[in-house]
């Protein structure tokens, strides 16, 4: 079956200088990586039976513990990853503190061929980022929507 995600890149203007939210995944796989480990709040969704852009809202809040704060959001289309798993996304201006950021969480077994399943939470840390830095820190497979967002930025300012 394919794998399909969708998510909410929020954006905001800071003075000069345009910022992206970012959610940095959780769990031990991730724990001390850096560049490249984070991403859009996203998550998985059966595209036959439910609605991309319900479940992009549905993932910010559970990954975020927040709603969408806006309700104005554009399409940034879709996005087929290294792995395969096509992702959906929309862009969303707004404000967020990361620091009232909480997160669901996801249970496995660690330390993998111990037999103890352990509790992670999904997402450990949320950051706004200028899009510069945001390219390397966000997963290579998601730049494309940082891309997409300034193209649609500057269409707007047209």
């Amino acid at each position: 079956m394919k794998k399909t995600s969708a998510g909410i890149l929020l954006h905001r203007r800071a003075g000069t200088t345009r910022e992206v939210l970012l959610a940095h995944m959780g769990g031990p796989f991730w724990a001390r990586r850096d560049d490249g480990s984070w991403t859009i709040p996203k998550g998985e969704y059966d595209a036959a039976t439910e609605d991309a852009l319900t479940v992009a809202r549905r993932e910010f809040q559970e990954e975020l513990g927040h709603a969408v704060p806006a309700t104005q959001l554009t399409g940034l289309g879709s996005a087929k990853q290294p792995g395969g798993k096509t992702i959906t996304a929309w862009a969303a201006e707004g404000d967020f503190d990361p620091a009232t950021a909480t997160s669901n969480t996801f249970e496995m077994e660690w330390p993998r061929g111990s037999g103890r399943m352990r509790e992670f939470e999904e997402i450990d840390r949320v950051a706004w980022f200028d899009v510069a830095t945001a390219r390397t820190k966000i997963l290579a497979g998601q730049v494309v929507f940082l891309d997409r967002l300034l193209e649609r930025l500057r269409g707007d300012e047209e």
